[in-house]
C-alpha cells in the first residue's frame, strides 16, 4: 500500500514538473535551416514543384515504410494535393502546395495524422551559378499544453530529414543528369529507319479538342494521371515501366478533335480494376524516326517529313508513335522521340 501511494506521489511530482516546465514551450515553433544543391535552379525545382516528383525522394516519405499515395489534379504548382498512407492506416495524411512561384518559392501545407493543425512550409529557392540554395522555414502546428513537448524536437526531426533528403535528390539528379548527356547527343531533325521491338501499354483512351492550348493541356492531365495509377495503384517504381508513349493516327492530326492513346509499357498484363485503363500492344515493326525538341504543337511539320517519306517509299504507316523523353510541363518545350511504323 505504501508503494502504491509512493508511486502515486511520484506521478503526481512529474506530471507537475512537466506541466510547469510546458509554460516555457511555446505552442508551436518557428525554425529555419539552410542547404545546398550542386545543381542549377531549373533542374532542382521542378522535383519540389510535382508532388509525384517530390515524394520520389524526400526522406520524411521514403523512410516510412509500405506508404501508398494518391494525387491530385493538378499535378504541379498551385493545388497540388495528395493523400498519403500505409496498409494499416497507422501513417497517414494530407500534402498541399499552396503557393508556388516557379524557380523561387515554394509553400507547403502538411496534415499529419489526425491533426487538424498543419505544418507550414516555405522553401525559397536561390540560384548562385550553377548551383541551388535552399532556405526552408518550417513552422510547427499549434500543439495542446501536453503535446507541446514534441515542438523540443521538432527542429532536430526536419534537419535531419532535410539533409537526407537532399542527398536522395544530388543521387536522382545525377541519374538525369546522365540521361540529359545523351539526349544531348541525339541528332535532332534528322530522319532515321530503325527496327523497333513490340511491346505492352498500360494507358487511357482520350478524345480531346484539337487547339494550340488545350490539346497539350490534356496531354500534360493524362502523363499525370496515367503515372498517378501505375505508381499509386499498381505500386510500381519508375525502373518497372518505361517512358510514356502516345500513340495517334497521324491522319488526323489536322482534325477538330483528335483521339489518342497515352500509357507506359510494362513488362507484362497485370490485374487493373479502374476501367478507365486500358493495355494496348504495339507490334514489332520498321519505323522512320526523328527527334524533335521545341513547342509541342510545332512537331507536326516533323511528322509530315516523315509521312512523305513513306509515301514516297510507298509503304503504308501504322499509328503514330510518340515518346516522351522528358516529362510534358506547361509552358516549356518537349523532347519526343517520333517514330512511324512503316509497311507494304
Amino acid at each position: 500500500m505504501r508503494l502504491f501511494k509512493f508511486i502515486i506521489i511520484i506521478s503526481f511530482c512529474l506530471f507537475g514538473i512537466y506541466s510547469i516546465s510546458m509554460n516555457f514551450v511555446d505552442e508551436s515553433k518557428n525554425f529555419t535551416h539552410q542547404s545546398e544543391i550542386d545543381y542549377p535552379v531549373d533542374k532542382v525545382f521542378p522535383q519540389f514543384n510535382n508532388l509525384q516528383n517530390f515524394t520520389t525522394w524526400n526522406d520524411y516519405f521514403t523512410g516510412k515504410k509500405d506508404l501508398n499515395f494518391t494525387y491530385f489534379t493538378p499535378y504541379e504548382g498551385i493545388g497540388s494535393a495528395m493523400k498519403y498512407s500505409d496498409k494499416d492506416n497507422g501513417e497517414f495524411g494530407d500534402f498541399f502546395i499552396r503557393y508556388s512561384n516557379p524557380n523561387r518559392t515554394l509553400r507547403y501545407q502538411l496534415f499529419d495524422g489526425e491533426n487538424d493543425n498543419p505544418y507550414l512550409i516555405d522553401v525559397k529557392f536561390t540560384a548562385t551559378g550553377n548551383k541551388t540554395r535552399m532556405l526552408w522555414n518550417v513552422q510547427t502546428p499549434k500543439r495542446s499544453y501536453l503535446e507541446r513537448s514534441l515542438n523540443l524536437v521538432a527542429e532536430d526531426f526536419f534537419v535531419e530529414n532535410i539533409d537526407k533528403s537532399m542527398k536522395n535528390l544530388y543521387q536522382l539528379l545525377g541519374n538525369k543528369v546522365d540521361k540529359d548527356q545523351k539526349l544531348a547527343s541525339v541528332k535532332y531533325d534528322s530522319l532515321m529507319i530503325e527496327n523497333r521491338e513490340g511491346g505492352l501499354l498500360l494507358g487511357v483512351n482520350v478524345s480531346t479538342r484539337n487547339t494550340k492550348d488545350i490539346l497539350f493541356k490534356n496531354v500534360i492531365m493524362n502523363h499525370g494521371k496515367v503515372l498517378n495509377f501505375v505508381r499509386s495503384d499498381l505500386g510500381k517504381k519508375d525502373d518497372e515501366f518505361g517512358a510514356p508513349v502516345l500513340l495517334i493516327n497521324p491522319s488526323n492530326l489536322k482534325d477538330k478533335e483528335v483521339s489518342y492513346f497515352y500509357g507506359v509499357p510494362l513488362p507484362k498484363r497485370v490485374a487493373v480494376s479502374d476501367n478507365n485503363f486500358n493495355f494496348q500492344t504495339v507490334n514489332a515493326s520498321k519505323v522512320y524516326v526523328m527527334y524533335y525538341q521545341g513547342n509541342y504543337n510545332n512537331r507536326v511539320k516533323n511528322i509530315q517529313q516523315l509521312l512523305k517519306q513513306a509515301k514516297k517509299d510507298t509503304l503504308r504507316n501504322g499509328l503514330l508513335i510518340e515518346e516522351f523523353l522528358e516529362d510534358p510541363t506547361e509552358n516549356q518545350d518537349v523532347k519526343l522521340k517520333l517514330s512511324l511504323p512503316v509497311f507494304r
